[in-house]
């Protein structure tokens, strides 16, 4: 496996892996891999010839107040586990390769970035759709995977690659869980073992808006209430949003009538935590 550090480089090796008629899939992550990423590189071993992943920590997606300087960075165990799941190169620029000296570009998505994590994280995603527009050119993958637990990021990128015509496919990959529930993140390593069982208050409390649905309620602020109340019975658990759009335009809803999108994020301590579901009107 190699580790590729300049963009030349990298335009080298696709330049001469598409000569060979070799097909591309690209796995953008900020490292601190995890099955769910080992899961979106096998996903993409069995689609494309050649699997390449980025792991680069993107600053221009932090706020000032985040946790950028202390995301966990392990290039020696990330290399470990992508080459376990088959993968061929790993993209690693450092901040000045992909932000030179005098850049100034930056890419905007307007109307579905300005909630859930667009509203309490300003500018994260514009730093999102620049850093994977700057990916998708550099590497001209055929396609790209991303996994579902990054719900409003998957259609933010969904919305870029339609509007500027880019020829790529994006590949969804469902949220990958540990057997008690906990959706898989790099943040979770963050967790003492106390805040991670606090932690599966995410998932228990999506349960409980699916188990409503399947009861026949359709009324959008009635699941919403039903799982901030769950959500609250954790006393470490702190919401920062929990909110029901449909889906995927995410505009607001007063009744589920097709498919919505629930959404919420909750500090743990001081880890901030996402999951999502997919409630469906059968």
């Amino acid at each position: 496996m190699k580790i590729i550090e300049t963009v030349e480089e990298m335009r080298h090796f696709i330049k001469q892996a598409k000569k060979e008629g070799k097909s591309i899939a690209l796995v953008p992550t900020m490292g601190s891999l995890h099955e769910g990423h080992l899961t979106l590189m096998r996903q993409a071993k069995q689609a494309c010839d050649i699997v390449v992943v980025s792991i680069f920590v993107n600053p221009t997606q932090f706020g000032p107040n985040e946790d950028f300087a202390k995301y966990p960075r392990d290039l020696t165990g990330d290399s470990q586990a992508a080459a376990s799941a088959g993968v061929e190169v790993i993209f690693h620029p450092q901040a000045k390769e992909m932000y030179p000296a005098g850049y100034a570009s930056f890419i905007e998505i307007e109307g579905i970035t300005e909630k859930l994590c667009g509203l309490s994280r300003p500018g994260h995603f514009r730093g999102v759709a620049t850093v994977v527009n700057k990916l998708l050119n550099i590497v001209q993958p055929d396609k790209a995977f991303f996994g579902q637990k990054d719900a409003q990021q998957v259609l933010v990128l969904q919305r870029m690659v339609a509007d500027f015509n880019m020829n790529v496919s994006l590949e969804v990959v469902p949220i990958v869980r540990e057997a008690d529930g906990l959706a898989m993140s790099s943040r979770n390593a963050f967790l003492s073992a106390e805040e991670r069982q606090a932690g599966l208050i995410l998932s228990r409390s999506l349960k409980v808006a699916e188990e409503l649905v399947a009861q026949g309620e359709y009324h959008i602020e009635k699941i919403r209430s039903e799982v901030i109340a769950k959500i609250q019975t954790e006393k470490l658990a702190e919401c920062d949003y929990v909110e029901i759009f449909n889906y995927p335009a995410l505009q607001e809803i007063s009744v589920l009538q097709d498919k919505a999108l629930l959404a919420l994020a909750v500090r743990i301590g001081k880890t901030r935590l996402i999951d999502n579901t997919i409630l469906e009107v059968k």
